[in-house]
């Protein structure tokens, strides 16, 4: 039986993954003052045990202010390092999985609760909250009290050099690859659509000018990464509202992004605005990332309600992209690439100690690390 597309090797700058599987970031809401802990240990754990190709660690701040809520990993100061470190020493000593990281600032999307107590905005006078920014003051629920400021040149200098300092963390901690967080209505996002960007000056108005300040980020975080380690960017390719970002201007920052060292574009879509509406279905934003694929060379990852083998090997396969991400789907079934293996006629990487978990004519599928 011939290789099945989703289990062909990939390689992205000197990053070679073993198939086409990629753990999108999830964030947890559980760490402390920023530090990750036992259940990130937990978590990250189980799932480099999976058999995918390579494992995101979640959103991660680059600066305390730039949580989405006070749960958050950050990568700010020594101490988040250190427990960022700790964890994925442990992490391979069991297995070799390579790890990325996806570094985020939420600007008007900061300073909420955790989801599972609902979420709210606190206000900045809340003993949890803190004053928030974006690049205008538009606050994310039309009328809402809480109204984040607008940042000046000042602030951009320092959130970009923000996000540079955090990459060269990650690198210290042992990370792989980092991914830049530009979708999902989080601050660079903000920047890129003009239902959240009103500014006057350079980085706001044409298109040009939107996509500055995210470039800028880019630049920045591709010179402080250690050259031969991958960086990626996630884009949302529409915020599903009228007057907001569209694909046409997904496909020019792609390419831009493309000429200045990008090795990966990950394709998702909204977020950034309470009145979106997305008609979500199995594989309802791959047509995004086939659009993306068709304007650029770099390899391109598909996400969003793929949950079958052979919907994942089809958009493979068909070109629509060149990887696929799952989030939800392998939180519900964290041995999902075993048994798309199994489905497809492959080989999946398992450790030696999970051998036995399959004897008679699945043991086939296992290769032992």
């Amino acid at each position: 039986m011939a290789r099945a597309h989703l289990f062909e090797l990939i390689r992205i700058r000197n990053l070679t993954l073993a198939n086409r599987i990629i753990i999108a970031p999830m964030c947890q809401y559980s760490a402390e003052d920023g530090c990750m802990n036992d259940w990130h240990l937990i978590h990250l754990g189980k799932l480099s045990l999976s058999g995918a190709a390579l494992l995101t660690i979640e959103a991660t701040a680059v600066m305390p202010e730039g949580r989405i809520t006070y749960a958050d990993v950050g990568l700010w100061n020594d101490q988040t390092l250190a427990a960022m470190a700790l964890t994925l020493e442990s992490i391979r000593r069991w297995s070799d999985m390579p790890i990325g990281i996806q570094l985020s600032h939420a600007g008007r999307k900061a300073s909420t609760e955790v989801p599972w107590k609902g979420g709210a905005q606190f206000d900045p006078a809340h003993e949890l909250g803190w004053a928030t920014v974006a690049p205008s003051a538009i606050p994310y629920h039309q009328g809402a009290a809480i109204v984040p400021a607008a940042l000046d040149r000042d602030d951009l200098r320092v959130i970009r050099n923000a996000f540079a300092v955090a990459a060269t963390r990650a690198s210290k901690a042992g990370v792989d690859l980092v991914q830049l967080h530009a979708a999902h209505g989080y601050l660079l996002h903000q920047f890129l659509s003009p239902l959240t960007n009103r500014r006057q000056d350079e980085y706001g108005g044409s298109l040009e000018n939107r996509i500055r300040f995210p470039v800028e980020v880019f630049e920045a975080v591709r010179a402080a990464f250690p050259a031969e380690k991958p960086v990626s960017v996630r884009l949302s390719a529409t915020d599903w509202v009228e007057g907001g970002l569209e694909l046409d201007q997904i496909l020019t920052l792609s390419q831009a992004l493309e000429n200045g060292g990008c090795d990966v574009l990950h394709i998702s879509t909204g977020g950034l605005h309470p009145d979106q509406r997305i008609p979500a279905g199995p594989s309802y934003q791959v047509p995004f990332a086939r659009a993306v694929k068709q304007v650029v060379k770099i390899p391109v990852v598909a996400v969003g309600l793929i949950t079958g083998y052979d919907q994942a090997e089809a958009i493979i396969g068909t070109g629509d992209a060149d990887m696929i991400a799952l989030a939800r789907t392998i939180i519900f079934d964290p041995n999902w690439p075993w048994h798309a293996a199994a489905h497809l006629g492959a080989k999946v990487r398992v450790a030696r100690q999970y051998l036995r978990s399959q004897p008679g004519r699945y043991r086939d599928l296992f290769e032992s690390e």
